[in-house]
């Protein structure tokens, strides 16, 4: 695995080091806190960064879309990890997604 940051094997980075902040102490680590705190709170903070993202889509402003998303991404993995959903999960889905108009993506999931 690449070190690189602009790569999207920063995800597989971030949720390594979200799975072994779990354990660690929630009075030093902010992963090991809201986990703690469980997935109520874990889900607030999805939505919480979700409108923020949502704000920055409208506003116009790149930059400030990036770090928003950065943060929605950051607590999306955080669930993840609290759910027990790797990457690897997420990654099949979306390759199953592949090449399936939308359209015809969600009318299968009403079957």
């Amino acid at each position: 695995m690449t070190n690189d940051p602009a790569t999207a094997a920063v995800l597989d980075r971030l949720y390594a080091t979200v799975m072994s902040r779990r354990a660690a102490d929630p009075e030093h680590s902010y992963t090991a806190r809201l986990i703690k705190r469980g997935p109520k709170k874990i889900a607030q903070k999805v939505g919480e960064e979700a409108v923020e993202a949502v704000i920055e889509i409208l506003s116009g402003d790149r930059e400030k879309l990036a770090a928003e998303s950065a943060d929605l991404l950051f607590h999306l993995v955080v669930a993840w990890a609290d759910a027990e959903v790797k990457p690897s999960d997420v990654y099949a889905e979306l390759a199953a997604r592949e090449g399936v108009s939308g359209i015809e993506e969600k009318k299968s999931r009403r079957k």
